[in-house]
């Protein structure tokens, strides 16, 4: 079936966490890694289509033993791949934030919602959206595009960012239904069937 959705609202920026074919390989749950990858590659295709900022989140060892960031070993899924237009955040540690250049490109790039996915929802991920949520960006985390290194960690994640009001939806939904930023009170409303943030 052809994905026919209403763009993402303007200032929307997709994060896409650690999606490296290595990662991808791994052991996960309840999704495997090939399953999020097709997620992601859809939502990615829609923001470029839409002319929206993408941002690829790479893991990268601090000793260089995995050849450093631009190695073949740390290169992202071909799904999801950089294309022009994209932007490449290093990070060395768990957080998308921290110590990197982030929250710099997300001000440059009119940032006022983000929406996440990628590997692994307790990790990667949950440490992002949760500093995102401190800095005030309204997020969205795409459930069918994150998967976890265990069930309960999964879980949690999920339980944790919706207690942080971070809205949890799916690929199908987001994409159906265009993300509406109000500007007044920062919450994020989707369209007639879409999810509410408040």
């Amino acid at each position: 079936m052809t994905d026919t959705p209403t763009s993402p609202a303007p200032g929307t920026v997709l994060v896409l966490v650690d999606l490296q074919q290595w990662i991808v390989n791994r052991p996960s749950t309840p999704l495997t890694g090939a399953a999020v990858v097709r997620s992601a590659a859809r939502l990615k295709t829609a923001f470029e289509a839409a002319g929206l900022p993408v941002i690829l989140v790479r893991h990268a060892r601090t000793d260089g033993s995995d050849g450093g960031p631009d190695s073949h070993f740390n290169r992202f899924a071909s799904e999801v791949d950089t294309r022009p237009g994209n932007e490449v955040v290093t990070k060395y540690g768990i957080d998308a934030f921290a110590g990197t250049d982030l929250a710099d490109r997300l001000r440059r790039l009119g940032a006022t919602s983000l929406v996440v996915a990628g590997i692994a929802t307790e990790y990667g991920v949950g440490e992002t959206v949760r500093t995102a949520a401190a800095l005030g960006h309204p997020t969205t985390v795409v459930e069918d595009a994150v998967t976890a290194l265990s069930a309960a960690g999964h879980a949690a994640a999920l339980q944790a960012f919706r207690a942080l009001g971070v809205t949890v939806t799916g690929t199908d939904a987001l994409l159906a239904d265009a993300l509406l930023v109000d500007g007044g009170t920062g919450g994020v409303t989707g369209g007639a069937t879409g999810p509410t943030r408040r």
